[in-house]
């Protein structure tokens, strides 16, 4: 009764203050609408942010059915909301003139507890092809090898990537193992033709471009 209280609350105050005011934890409750047995809604929510997180269009659905109360119907609503959004946010395409302004559409994984590598894949024109994750919990960018990062940008045909992760400590400040495998990074899209536009940290509320610090070289 009490996450039944709290699921509709959040509806109440969503209807009074706009799609703008719920966490994004709430979204996915007010998506998924109610709980089963055994699995509070927000519990629920909860397992469902951290699966959404971590998968790409293609296995989202078969990763959400993993999630112990989360049927067929429940995963697609999920998957569905999301390719919607991504629709919707096509048109007009995202273009990247500069690192800030890939920024709104990575951000949400600046508070993540553990490390998600993200690559963008962008067109001849920078618009934004494609979001992807990468790996998550590698916990040392020394193990992620370029043709990882490359792979699904070749597939798609783009001219330009730009890659980033998290920092769970909040602190963007660049590694060793962050500046080594930018360099690999970098060496790579010169044989491949694909070019490095930027890699970016995310730190709580803060960022580090190697772009905007002249360390791409």
């Amino acid at each position: 009764m009490k996450n039944k209280s709290k699921n509709l609350q959040i509806r109440e105050l969503t209807l009074l203050n706009g799609l703008s005011f719920p966490s994004d934890e709430e979204l996915v409750m007010l998506i998924l609408g109610s709980g089963s047995k055994g699995h509070p809604i927000s519990r629920l929510s909860r397992d469902v942010l951290s699966v959404v997180l971590k998968s790409n269009p293609e296995n989202i659905v078969q990763n959400l059915t993993k999630v112990n109360g989360i049927g067929a119907n429940k995963a697609l609503a999920v998957a569905a909301s999301l390719e919607l959004g991504r629709r919707l946010n096509r048109s007009p395409q995202v273009t990247m003139s500069e690192p800030g302004d890939i920024i709104p559409y990575i951000k949400s994984y600046s508070m993540q507890s553990q490390e998600h590598f993200l690559c963008v894949s962008l067109n001849g024109a920078r618009e934004v092809i494609s979001i992807r994750v990468v790996c998550v919990g590698a916990g040392n960018m020394a193990v992620i090898h370029p043709s990882e990062i490359f792979a699904e940008a070749i597939k798609e045909h783009a001219s330009a990537i730009v890659v980033s992760h998290n920092h769970p400590s909040g602190n963007p400040h660049p590694s060793d193992a962050d500046i080594k495998t930018t360099h690999e990074l970098v060496e790579a899209s010169q044989l491949l033709g694909i070019a490095l536009l930027d890699h970016i940290i995310l730190g709580k509320n803060c960022y580090f471009s190697f772009l905007e610090h002249d360390m791409l070289s």
